[in-house]
């Protein structure tokens, strides 16, 4: 090889290598750095280029209506006393069939039990007796007209004495009341037939108890065959379910806030985030002693039968409302002392807020002071400025009151 070639070679070497170096120096320079997070003035700035702002929700201090008077207490479905029967054997004797089962639906006049009594057949006979004593009573009746009838035509005729006229008037006067009385007798008879479900004319017939309303066998206790005695005892629990109350303990000392016939609204633990329609029916007359609460009960319509009885819930019901500012529960971070906002002075710009707080309602949490309605609040995004705030130890903010300067809004 020449020594021309060689110097060639050589020199394309040494140029690769400076290019190589100085790109490689170019490489560990430092990347130039964004302007930092600051604290001036007791807020947190951060630059426009952070990507920090991309994680922050702002939105307006908005006002809505929540209560101001309200009462809410614990609960549960009862039966409609109203709308509930309790079946009992009109007559001692033997249960001959049950035509029903427990949780069936029946209709009003429906045959439940049938019943082979002996006071059956004591009232039909007694039926047939009064009905005979009105036909003897009638008679009489009659035989007691006629006799007035002849002697008062003999009397005019100066064949009988007064007297005689006097004893029939008598006679037909107690027989018409002797027709009164079996009269009332047999028609008391016929009602007791009537009662008993009993035809007039026959014996050995069976007494067949009927359903007195529409709603379900919610309790059964008697079997075929059975011979009850005890006419005092229930058979059977009939009750329409068509509306159920809900009974709820309010404290005394908030049911100055409840009337009869306001409406309230009702929670179940079986449906949860459903809220159901109740109006107040009945307000107790005592408070218990125990509890220092009174029963208020309140009806609902159930027609579906999606509310049974023994399901436990609330009542909520509203006496008053007004109109506040309001923040969504995510906008409020609590603070060592007091629950803090993050409110914005200018676009990057926060500063750390101390508020007053009321009762939450849903996702709604009412501001009692602090800041207005209209001020931007950060809503998401909040626990990152809360992190950047400790980190660089802000000073606690004291809270607004009436006269300070409103910070600018943008």
């Amino acid at each position: 090889m020449s020594v021309w070639k060689l110097s060639a070679i050589c020199w394309l070497l040494l140029c690769g290598a400076g290019c190589a170096s100085r790109e490689d120096d170019a490489a560990m320079l430092p990347a130039p750095l964004s302007p930092p997070v600051v604290v001036e003035d007791g807020c947190i700035r951060i630059p426009p280029n952070s990507p920090m702002l991309a994680q922050l929700r702002i939105a307006p201090v908005e006002t809505a209506e929540l209560p101001t008077a309200e009462v809410v207490a614990p609960g549960k479905i009862e039966v409609n006393p109203n709308r509930v029967a309790h079946i009992l054997l009109p007559v001692a004797g033997r249960v001959t069939g049950v035509m029903v089962k427990l949780g069936d639906a029946v209709r009003e006049g429906q045959p439940l039990l049938a019943v082979q009594s002996p006071d059956a057949d004591a009232a039909m006979s007694t039926y047939l007796q009064a009905q005979a004593s009105v036909t003897q009573a009638k008679a009489a009746v009659g035989k007691a007209q006629a006799d007035l009838d002849r002697l008062r035509d003999l009397f005019t005729h100066n064949a009988v004495a007064k007297k005689e006229v006097l004893d029939a008037e008598n006679a037909l006067t107690q027989a018409k009341a002797a027709l009164a009385q079996t009269v009332a007798a047999h028609e008391q008879a016929a009602q007791r037939l009537a009662l008993l479900g009993l035809k007039p004319g026959g014996f050995k017939q069976q007494v067949i108890v009927r359903a007195p309303l529409a709603g379900k066998v919610l309790d059964l206790s008697v079997v075929p065959g059975e011979f009850r005695n005890d006419t005092s005892m229930s058979l059977m629990t009939i009750a329409d379910l068509s509306t159920v109350w809900v009974a709820a303990d309010v404290p005394e000392s908030y049911i100055r806030f409840v009337q009869i016939g306001e409406p309230v609204e009702i929670n179940l633990v079986a449906y949860p985030g459903e809220t159901f329609e109740g109006r107040v029916m009945r307000i107790a007359d005592i408070v218990d002693p125990q509890t220092r609460t009174i029963k208020v009960r309140a009806e609902m319509q159930n027609p579906q039968e999606r509310f049974r009885p023994e399901m436990f819930g609330s009542i909520h019901h509203i006496e008053a409302k007004k109109a506040v500012p309001v923040l969504p529960a995510g906008a409020i971070v609590q603070g060592d002392e007091h629950p803090m906002v993050f409110v914005e002075q200018a676009p990057g710009q926060f500063r750390q807020t101390r508020v007053t707080i009321g009762k939450r309602t849903g996702d709604l949490t009412p501001i009692l002071s602090g800041v207005r309605a209209g001020e931007r609040v950060v809503v998401d995004g909040v626990m990152l400025l809360s992190g950047l705030s400790s980190q660089l130890s802000l000073p606690t903010p004291r809270a607004r009151v009436d006269g300070d300067v409103p910070p600018h809004s943008s």
